[in-house]
C-alpha cells in the first residue's frame, strides 16, 4: 500500500499570541530550534519512512500563499493543497484527503499529522510508524498514544486494550481531559496515554467507517470535491457543498465509534506547543530555567521565557514569567495563567482592534510589506519584493502613493507611462491612478511607500490584473 501524508494546517494558535496570529499562526512560524516553520519541520520529518504518495496539505483560504512558499522552499511544489473554504473540524477535513488521495492512489494508506507538533525524536517516530503500518493495512484505525511524562490536565487520553500483534493494541476507550487527580491515577496505572491526535488507515477504511456513523459527512464532502476547481498550486473545494456538511472531530465522528479502533505508543518527546509553557518546556533553559529566543537579558531571573522579536528585552528579578516581545504588541503572562492568553485575543476581537489578525509585518505571494508608521491621512510601509514577483495591477479611490526605491530595481506602471526606478530614485501614483510594481530583477525589490489620504485602509484596493488570482485584499 502507498503511504500517502496528509497534514492538517488549519486553526489560528490563539494560545500563542502576539506570536501567532490569525493570518499567521503557529504553523507557519518557526517556533522551535530551527530556521524552518513547524509545518515545514512536519514534512521534513516525513523523510525517513521510505517511499511516499503525494504530500496532502490541507488548510484555509486566508493561509494558502503562505502554504505553498513554505513547501515550495522544501522542494514540495508538487503538493496537493486542499482549500477549505469554512472551518469544519477535523473528521471532513480528513474526508476530503480520503476522497482526492483515493482518486489518484486506489491502495491510499493516510498518515494524518498535525502540522504544529513537536517531535524531536524522529527515529522513535518512524519506528512508530512502522509498527503502525501493518495494523492500518490489516484495517484497523490507528492512532498514536504518547507515552505521558507528567500527570497533564491539557490532553485527552487513551486508555489501553488487549494487545494487537505485531506492536499495537485495542484502545479501551477515549477520555476527555481529566482534573489533576485523575491525571495522576492515569500516569500511575501505566494504562493510559496521551491522545496525539495522529492517525495511520487506509482511506478507503476510514471512509467506509464515516459513512456508517456519518453519511451526511461523507455526502457533503464527496459534493463539494467534486465541485471542486484548480487555482494555481490549489485545490478549491466548493463552499456550498462544504458549507452543508456537518461539523465534528475525527475521534467523536470515527474514533470513538468504531470496533477497529488501534493504538501504537509513541515516545518521541512530543508536544503539540499549545501554549508559551509548553514551548518553555520544550525550549533549552540555562541553569535557572530560564529559555531566551532573540535578543534578552536576564538578571537574577528563574523559570522565565522571554521571545525577543524586535529589540532589546531586559528582565531582572522575576520568576516562571512568560515575556513576549513584537513589533507591535508585549505579553507579560505568569506560566500558570498562560491559557489565559486566548481571553486576551477575544477582547482585541471585541474591541475591534487588529492586533489578533495581523503582525505588523504583512505577508502576500510577491513579498511582504511592513507598516512602520502611521498617522492622521498618512502611513508608511516597507516593501519587499520578491525577484520575478508582481503586485496586481488595481486603484485607490481615497489614498496616493510615493515609491522611493532603496535597493533593487523596479518595473512600475503608472497609468499609461511603464518606467524602471532604481535606488535612490522615486515615483508618485496619484488618487484614482492605475498603477502596478513588479521586481524585473534577481534580487529582492526594496522600498518605501508614503501613503496619503483619507482613508488608507487595505480594503481600498480595487484589482484589476492579478496573476494569484486575489479579488481581495488578501
Amino acid at each position: 500500500m502507498t503511504l500517502t501524508p496528509v497534514i492538517m494546517a488549519g486553526g489560528t494558535g490563539s494560545r500563542l499570541w502576539p506570536l501567532s496570529r490569525e493570518l499567521k499562526p503557529k504553523q507557519f512560524l518557526p517556533l522551535t530550534e530551527g530556521d524552518g516553520s513547524m509545518l515545514q519541520t512536519t514534512v521534513q520529518r516525513l523523510q525517513g519512512l521510505g517511499p511516499l504518495g503525494d504530500l496532502r496539505v490541507i488548510c484555509n483560504e486566508a493561509h494558502r500563499f503562505l502554504a505553498a512558499e513554505q513547501l515550495r522552499a522544501l522542494g514540495q511544489g508538487r503538493a496537493h493543497i486542499l482549500l477549505e473554504p469554512v472551518g469544519r473540524n477535523t473528521a471532513p477535513a480528513i474526508a476530503l484527503a480520503a476522497l482526492h488521495a483515493l482518486a489518484q492512489t486506489p491502495d491510499a494508506l493516510l498518515l494524518v499529522l498535525a502540522a504544529d507538533h513537536w517531535i524531536p525524536d524522529v527515529t522513535a517516530f518512524e519506528a512508530a510508524v512502522a509498527a503502525a503500518r501493518p495494523l492500518a493495512e490489516a484495517g484497523k484505525l490507528v492512532t498514536f498514544g504518547v507515552v505521558p511524562t507528567r500527570a497533564e490536565t491539557g490532553y485527552g487520553y487513551l486508555e489501553q486494550g488487549a494487545a494487537l500483534p505485531p506492536g499495537g493494541f485495542a484502545v479501551s476507550r477515549f477520555v476527555e481531559k481529566p482534573d489533576l487527580a485523575t491525571a495522576q491515577r492515569y500516569l500511575e496505572s501505566g494504562r493510559f496515554y496521551w491522545n496525539s491526535g495522529m492517525f495511520l488507515f487506509r482511506a478507503d477504511r476510514y471512509l467506509d467507517e464515516l459513512q456508517r456513523f456519518q453519511p451526511a459527512m461523507v455526502a457533503a464532502c464527496r459534493a463539494a470535491l467534486d465541485a471542486a476547481r484548480p487555482d494555481l498550486d490549489f485545490v478549491r473545494i466548493d463552499r456550498a457543498a462544504f458549507e452543508a456538511c456537518p461539523s465534528d472531530s475525527v475521534d467523536y465522528a470515527v474514533m470513538e465509534k468504531t470496533a477497529d479502533a488501534a493504538m501504537v505508543a509513541l515516545d518521541a518527546g512530543w508536544s503539540d506547543v499549545g501554549s508559551w509553557s509548553a514551548l518553555w518546556d520544550v525550549s533549552p533553559q540555562d541553569a535557572n530555567g530560564n529559555a531566551v529566543r532573540g535578543d534578552a537579558l536576564l538578571q537574577n531571573a528563574r523559570g522565565t521565557f522571554v521571545l525577543a522579536e524586535s529589540r532589546l528585552v531586559a528582565a531582572v528579578g522575576v520568576q516562571d514569567l512568560v515575556v513576549v516581545e513584537t513589533k507591535d504588541a508585549v505579553l507579560v503572562v505568569h506560566k500558570d495563567r498562560v491559557q489565559e492568553v486566548k481571553q486576551v485575543v477575544e477582547r482585541l476581537k471585541a474591541a475591534g482592534r487588529t492586533e489578533h489578525i495581523n503582525h505588523r509585518e504583512v505577508y502576500r505571494p510577491w513579498g511582504v510589506y511592513d507598516s512602520i508608521d502611521n498617522g492622521l491621512r498618512y502611513q508608511v510601509k516597507r516593501i519587499t519584493v520578491k525577484p520575478g514577483a508582481k503586485l496586481s495591477v488595481q486603484l485607490h479611490h481615497h489614498r496616493a502613493e510615493h515609491w522611493i526605491v532603496v535597493s533593487g530595481t523596479a518595473k512600475v506602471t503608472n497609468g499609461d507611462q511603464t518606467l524602471l526606478i532604481t535606488e535612490n530614485q522615486s515615483t508618485y501614483i496619484p488618487v484614482g491612478q492605475v498603477h502596478a510594481l513588479e521586481n524585473p530583477g534577481v534580487i529582492p525589490l526594496e522600498l518605501i511607500e508614503v501613503q496619503s489620504g483619507s482613508y488608507l485602509g487595505e480594503d481600498d484596493i480595487v484589482r484589476l490584473e492579478d496573476r494569484y488570482g486575489r479579488s481581495t485584499p488578501a
